[in-house]
């Protein structure tokens, strides 16, 4: 290259390398440490900070802890803990209070000294909770001494200072979420609770409490039984099949600790925990779990000639199918993949809970003959029901003649063949999918309008209300059972249920056009489109309509949600013009805002009462222009909890709806009649 052509613009040399340390690393990259800056994150900190209380628990030095959300979204977390030291640290030069809260990577569980076993082993946790707040104060009583010290932004606004004498000990810390850096309108007591249930659960003897001030909702968490409880909790809505299995072992140092049981639900509902940190992902505890199971179960089928010799084995699948299971294993060194932990990956650790599962698991199996053929069955029952679901998908499917071979004439498609460039619109009604085909970017967006509301799949598929299979009390000596809702046949059962399903035609539509599939054989990637957007009117008729799109992708297309391919798109509700300027609202309560700022002007206001009245050109600046508009990403962070929100609010059963309405009434603030 000609030297005489290099610009300042283009030079190249070690001064271009940026080095960015400590809290400003942190704030400047936020999702790095927690995950993300929306709800999510935000609920990261507290989790931060409240897992060193757990630690604390687990090391023997902590039995409770308080948190409670101040009506201005600041948290005060105490525990009773040990507190964190004061005295000066020999490397930095700070107390040791302010080297873990202004000092990346410092903490006390590296070494294994003063904890054998902890989930915050990367000793981020609470600076990152520190630099990511307005404001931080921490009170530690030890020693006999109440200290203090204060810090903006990361940054101290002076030393440790001893403010008195203490008879207790613990740690107190205080925070702001900083508003810079976090969107979202604040905390969700249901999401904190249920966390701080399993930590309750996972650590008998420990207590937590929580309570918001603003809703005065509170609540106080006690186990004494540990995960057996959680199981038995978990399952108390449910059929079991037989009392909770339970066992602890420990093995070259990780302890082990699992709690089983088999319900009549065809849903799986697992919990893996590693030093008490929820790892939502799984990791290779769980795969050591499933490999454990399946492989001794299988073993004891065989055995006690339960399945026919030239029968297959159990898949894992049917080996899981109904089970609920809790799994905690505690080890000196976990491995988790990101700051966020939601996977362990300790290659170490799958074959030490594989041996442990299949050592405690065999002896129960032989010690107890009637849970244990009732468990064969079950996985039996499984493995059949499967069978006949697989045949009849084949046969409706073709039936049908969803094999993608055509499009559906209303999907009005892009020229763009990259999945991953492409997006598709589902819009409510004729109208609205006017203005949308002609306001689109026809490049990469595809628009399918719908006409009406889809089938409730909910009733459809769980008719009773319940997913439950019946157990017939005779079996034929190879361990099958009868199906619920067949008379015992259960491809009927499920070849009638699908075609139900896809004798509605706006479900077919939906199907051929996203082209994946649908059910246990949707496959990602044959997705024609990577972001598929649910795009219904700001009204009663589009939020149930969304509600019903909603239930369906979840049980028919799993996968769309779990990777990050299905969004809502957040159409506005007013527009506003003044004179030439044109304002868009989306809430009520920015379109109260506008009116506020603007009062005393003349103002000509539209209300929106769906997509259909909207210009091409108007919907194309508020809701389908990549560049300025809003997509809500459709997330799940728990399966079961989902699988029971749409069960109550979507399922036959109406006495779960009328509760729910009932106890919700008051909270409703803006009622669309």
């Amino acid at each position: 290259m000609d030297a005489s052509r290099v610009t300042e613009t283009t030079r190249y040399s070690a001064e271009d390398i940026q080095v960015l340390q400590g809290r400003e690393a942190v704030r400047r990259r936020p999702g790095m440490y927690i995950g993300s800056t929306d709800q999510r994150g935000l609920h990261h900190l507290v989790y931060e900070i409240v897992d060193n209380a757990v630690d604390e628990a687990m090391a023997g030095h902590c039995t409770r802890a308080k948190v409670v959300v101040r009506s201005d979204n600041s948290v005060e977390i105490t525990d009773d803990g040990r507190g964190i030291p004061v005295e000066m640290h020999p490397v930095t030069g700070l107390s040791a209070l302010e080297t873990v809260l202004t000092t990346l990577h410092a903490g006390a569980k590296f070494g294994g000294g003063s904890y054998k076993v902890s989930g915050g082993l990367h000793g981020v946790g609470a600076s990152v909770v520190n630099f990511l707040s307005k404001e931080l104060r921490v009170e530690v009583k030890r020693d006999g001494q109440r200290w203090v010290q204060e810090f903006t932004r990361g940054q101290r606004n002076g030393p440790v200072e001893a403010v008195g004498k203490s008879s207790g000990h613990g740690t107190t810390i205080s925070f702001t979420p900083d508003e810079q850096i976090f969107t979202d309108e604040g905390f969700d007591f249901h999401i904190l609770s249920q966390r701080f249930k399993e930590m309750a659960y996972l650590n008998p003897g420990f207590r937590i409490t929580l309570k918001f001030e603003s809703t005065n909702d509170q609540c106080d968490y006690l186990f004494e039984g540990g995960i057996t409880s959680y199981v038995e909790e978990l399952n108390n809505s449910r059929e079991a099949l037989h009392p909770v299995i339970y066992f602890s072992k420990t093995i070259e140092g990780t302890q082990v600790d699992a709690a089983l049981q088999y319900t009549t639900n065809v849903s799986e509902y697992s919990y893996a925990f590693a030093n008490c940190i929820h790892t939502i992902e799984g990791g290779t505890h769980v795969t050591g779990l499933r490999a454990g199971l399946t492989r001794v179960i299988n073993d004891f089928a065989r055995k006690q000639k339960l399945v026919k010799e030239d029968a297959s084995n159990l898949s894992g699948d049917d080996v899981r199918e109904g089970l609920t299971s809790v799994l905690s294993v505690k080890m000196l060194d976990p491995q988790f993949e990101g700051q966020t932990k939601a996977k362990l990956g300790n290659a170490d650790v799958k074959p030490v809970v594989e041996s442990a599962v299949a050592e405690f698991l065999t002896i129960y199996l032989e010690d107890h003959p009637i849970e244990a053929k009732r468990i064969v069955e079950r996985c039996v029952l499984a493995q059949k029901a499967r069978e006949a679901a697989r045949k009849a998908r084949e046969l409706v499917i073709r039936k049908n003649a969803l094999d993608g071979s055509g499009l559906p004439g209303k999907l009005a498609d892009c020229s763009e063949r990259d999945p991953a460039k492409s997006e598709l619109f589902i819009v409510e009604g004729p109208s609205a999918g006017g203005s949308a085909k002609e306001g689109r970017d026809r490049r990469f967006q595809a628009i399918l309008p719908l006409r009406g509301k889809i089938l409730n799949v909910e009733k459809i598929l769980y008719p009773s209300g319940r997913d439950k299979v019946v157990m017939s009390p005779e079996t034929n000596g190879n361990g099958s059972g009868t199906m619920d809702g067949a008379n015992g046949n259960g491809f009927l059962a499920e070849k009638a249920r699908l075609e139900k399903l896809l004798s509605h035609e706006e479900i077919r539509v939906l199907i051929t056009a996203i082209g994946g599939g649908f059910g246990s054989d949707f496959d990602l990637d044959k997705l024609r489109y990577h972001r598929v957007i649910i795009m219904t009117d700001a009204d009663v008729d589009g939020s149930h309509i969304r509600t019903l799109l909603l239930t369906f992708f979840f049980h028919n297309m799993l996968p769309l949600i779990e990777n990050g391919h299905l969004f809502i798109a957040q159409p506005p509700l007013y527009r506003v013009q003044q004179g030439k300027t044109v304002h868009y609202t989306y809430t009520e309560g920015q379109q109260e805002g506008l009116m506020k700022q603007l009062e005393g002007k003349r103002l000509d206001l539209q209300r929106y009462k769906g997509l259909g009245e909207m210009n091409p050109d108007q919907l194309w600046d508020t809701t389908l222009n990549p560049e300025i508009r809003t997509l809500l990403q459709v997330a799940m962070e728990q399966t079961d909890v989902a699988d029971e929100e749409f069960r109550r609010l979507m399922g036959a059963e109406v006495e779960p709806r009328k509760k729910f309405i009932f106890e919700h009434a008051s909270q409703v603030k803006n009622l669309d009649v």
